[in-house]
C-alpha cells in the first residue's frame, strides 16, 4: 500500500480524486497533551480543521499538565483531516478531545467511525487505560502509535505492548507525530488491521 497519491493538475490535493470509490472515517485519540492534533496536522493533506482554545486558569484542577508543562491550548471539540491512501481509498480523519470531561462527544464522534488510532506516550502509559477502555466500549478496532518525545526514554515496543494489556494481534508502531512519514506508517498499519478485520 502507498501512501502517496498521483494528483493530476486538474486535481490538486484540496479536492478529492473522482477516482476515489471507497472512503473510511477513523478516529486518532490518546490522552491529554499526546500529539492527537500535531498528527493531523502532519498527516492531512488538506488544511486541517482544529477546534483548539488556549487552556486558562478555569482548567486547573481539570487538566493534569504534569506531563506537558508547555502546552497552552487544548482541543474542544475535534480535529478534522483527509488522506488519500490510493486510487480507491480515502480516510477521514477524526481527532478527540483527551479529556475525561469530553467524553460525550467521543460518541457523537465515533459513530460511522471503522477503527481507532491510538497515540500513547509511553511515559505516561498510565493515562491512556481510559482511552482504550472508551475505544473498546464502542466497538473500535484499534492499533497503538507510540509517540517519541524528546529528551525522554525509548521504550520497546513489546513492553509497551504489556504495560497495556493488549491483545496479540493489536499493531503497535512508532510514531513521530511531526513526521508525515512516520505518521502514514501508523496509519498504514491501522488500515492493515482494520483489513484482517473487515476485509
Amino acid at each position: 500500500m502507498t501512501t502517496d497519491v498521483a494528483h493530476s493538475p486538474e486535481h490538486s490535493p484540496e479536492y478529492l480524486n473522482p477516482d476515489v470509490s471507497h472512503s473510511v472515517k477513523v478516529l486518532v485519540v490518546g490522552h491529554f497533551g499526546v500529539g492527537k492534533t500535531t498528527y493531523i496536522g502532519s498527516i492531512s493533506e488538506i488544511e486541517p480543521l482544529k477546534t483548539e482554545e488556549t487552556i486558562t486558569e478555569a482548567s486547573a484542577g481539570f487538566d493534569d499538565l504534569s506531563g506537558v508543562p508547555d502546552k497552552t491550548t487544548t482541543t474542544v471539540a475535534m480535529d478534522f483531516g483527509r488522506r488519500t491512501l490510493s486510487n480507491t481509498l480515502v480516510l477521514y480523519l477524526f481527532g478527540t478531545p483527551g479529556q475525561e470531561r469530553f467524553k460525550e462527544m467521543w460518541e457523537a464522534l465515533s459513530r460511522g467511525a471503522l477503527g481507532a488510532l491510538v497515540i500513547v506516550d509511553p511515559s505516561r502509559l498510565d493515562q491512556s487505560f481510559a482511552v482504550l477502555d472508551l475505544v473498546e466500549r464502542f466497538g473500535l478496532t484499534y492499533a497503538i502509535g507510540v509517540n517519541r518525545f524528546d529528551n525522554t526514554a525509548a521504550y520497546p515496543l513489546d513492553e509497551v505492548r504489556e504495560a497495556l494489556n493488549l491483545p496479540a494481534d493489536t499493531p503497535v508502531v512508532e510514531c513521530d507525530v511531526r513526521d508525515s512519514q512516520s505518521s502514514a506508517k501508523a496509519l498504514i498499519a491501522l488500515v492493515e488491521h482494520l483489513m484482517t478485520h473487515f476485509g
